[in-house]
């Protein structure tokens, strides 16, 4: 969901740093320490615009923000150094690679001549040069819920539990169906006494109809803004919201809507691999929304005054895999994605997508073990449901463990969403979280990244986080070269910061009652937050052993 909300951090806030103690050697002449901080840590000031557009770049001790200190690793650690490119794989709804701040970030296929439609590199794929498109000229999909419900009743319990939640979810759309239409029409009818389609807060006490429909209008709108804030804007994210609850109806809960035909593979035959085109972006440049901000956290340019900076930035190139869709990705997608992408050299994938159920998850399962062959990271965003995914009937795929506790691999990492408030309130609401399936948390509230066709915005979700966490892993393979994937995800987990003791997890199902917090073991296996500074000097100790 893309909206600000005002700063609440609070002015005084208990940092612990768990992980390693022991002074780390950087390589510079004066000894560099893990980032510790005071017991109180004072907030400096309200947080500019600046800041906010770049608030996972910052420092808890020196902005008081908790992002990943990135900017300060930079200046601090690897300042006068050189980093080899690396490869990131954004398996995604695909990738605007002609927007202006992502130039000189985007892979090339050096052994495809581009656009002579031949497959000069023999690897399947024509012409792919700057990525692949396992959904053509596919837009809007069904939930995998949908696609099981619409098969015949096996008796499984797994037909079982997707018609419970298809049910659950077709009955929770209508009804914002119509909180939406409602919406709409208190927003219409102030547009209508103002005369104005922007408008804001102070604005409302100027109307002065007794009129029942624009005085009952005025009072939802005034409470709205109240607890939205000064940023909300009500004809951009009503219109948002509206088109998202019928795309919900028209295409992701329709079973009588079929998406996969226009692709022409056979998305049941894990064999029939070879489909799609070489458009990266997909049919509709605007719906690669989701990926080109993903791509953007990751690599888009450092100090050009446009947008926010990539955390990873100069030191990466983005390889794009088209294969999540608007709705459930098919898993056979999602595995044949991760194959690409490892067979054309990424070192990283990031994948911000997710779903409950998996019918063909042994698929993605050996495309996981395919990567950590290949001594290849895959960040994986945790969920936005606000749930524990270590409960069976809460489990985000694709997931590294099939019994949802032992881990079948040691190349995933699972990442979690907190905001830049510091305290008990750290946590993003919508985070999954899981103390055996969430690994740790990275920055996912509000951030300001790249979009289609060279705008910028501000999105949220740990699908943000998820990328951030990847930037950083990319740092650290980009100067430290030799560490294993295996070693990255224990340096992304270990070296992070830890959340405070007593934490909010998820959202409350009743607004009027008042978080509780519990303890931060709960939250994920860490309990920490990813930290590039502290990061980069695990990772220089452990290279030297």
């Amino acid at each position: 969901m893309s909206h600000i909300k005002p700063l609440k951090l609070s002015a005084f806030a208990l940092l612990v740093l768990a992980g390693c103690n022991a002074t780390l050697q950087a390589q510079t002449s004066v000894p560099k320490q893990p980032i510790v901080a005071p017991l109180a840590v004072v907030k400096k000031a309200p947080v500019s615009e600046n800041e906010l557009k770049r608030w996972s770049h910052l420092d808890l001790i020196k902005d008081s923000i908790p992002g990943m200190s990135v900017d300060r690793a930079l200046t601090e650690l690897l300042q006068g150094k050189k980093g080899q490119k690396v490869i990131v794989g954004i398996v995604d709804s695909g990738v605007d690679i002609e927007h202006e701040d992502l130039q000189g970030m985007i892979w090339t296929n050096k052994k495809e001549i581009p656009g002579n439609g031949i497959d000069d590199d023999k690897n399947g794929f024509i012409d792919d040069v700057h990525g692949w498109n396992f959904l053509g000229n596919a837009v809007h999909e069904n939930l995998e819920m949908t696609r099981i419900v619409k098969k015949a009743d096996d008796g499984s319990p797994e037909y079982k539990a997707a018609l419970a939640q298809y049910t659950e979810k077709y009955q929770e759309a209508l009804q914002n169906k119509g909180q939406a239409d409602r919406l709409m029409a208190f927003h219409n009818t102030i547009k209508k006494e103002l005369n104005k389609t922007d408008y804001k807060l102070e604005d409302l006490s100027t109307i002065t109809s007794a009129d029942p429909n624009v005085l009952e209008s005025k009072r939802a709108m005034t409470m709205i803004f109240t607890n939205a804030g000064p940023t909300f804007d009500p004809e951009a994210q009503f219109t948002e919201y509206s088109d998202y609850v019928e795309e919900q109806l028209k295409y992701n809960l329709n079973k009588d809507y079929d998406g996969r035909k226009i692709v022409g593979d056979n998305p049941e035959d894990i064999k029939d691999a070879y489909y799609g085109n070489n458009v990266v972006f997909g049919p509709d440049k605007e719906k690669a929304l989701h990926g080109t901000h993903v791509a953007g956290i990751i690599a888009q340019i450092r100090g050009n005054n446009l947008g926010g900076d990539g955390v990873a930035s100069p030191n990466v190139e983005i390889l794009t895999v088209r294969a999540v869709p608007d709705g459930d990705e098919y898993d056979k997608d999602i595995a044949l994605a991760i194959r690409y992408a490892v067979d054309n050299g990424a070192k990283v994938i990031n994948g911000s997508f997710g779903k409950s159920f998996s019918p063909h998850k042994e698929w993605v399962y050996d495309a996981i073990k395919y990567a950590a062959k290949k001594d290849v990271l895959i960040v994986h965003a945790a969920g936005n449901d606000g749930y524990n995914i270590d409960e069976t009937k809460n489990i985000n795929y694709p997931n590294d463990s099939k019994d949802n506790v032992k881990e079948f691999a040691d190349n995933v990492i699972t990442i979690g969403a907190i905001n830049k408030s510091y305290g008990e309130n750290v946590v993003a609401p919508f985070s999954n979280f899981g103390k055996i399936n969430v690994d740790v948390f990275a920055p996912g509230e509000e951030i300001y990244a790249t979009v289609p066709n060279n705008k910028y915005k501000y999105l949220q979700g740990t699908s943000m986080a998820s990328p951030n966490a990847a930037g950083v892993a990319a740092l650290i393979r980009s100067y430290y070269p030799k560490l294993k994937a295996a070693q990255v995800k224990k340096i992304l987990m270990d070296s992070g910061v830890a959340l405070p003791s007593m934490v909010v997890l998820g959202e409350s199902e009743n607004p009027d009652e008042k978080p509780v917090a519990v303890s931060s073991a709960e939250s994920s296996k860490t309990a920490k937050m990813v930290n590039a500074y502290n990061a980069l000097l695990m990772a220089e100790k452990m290279s030297k052993k």
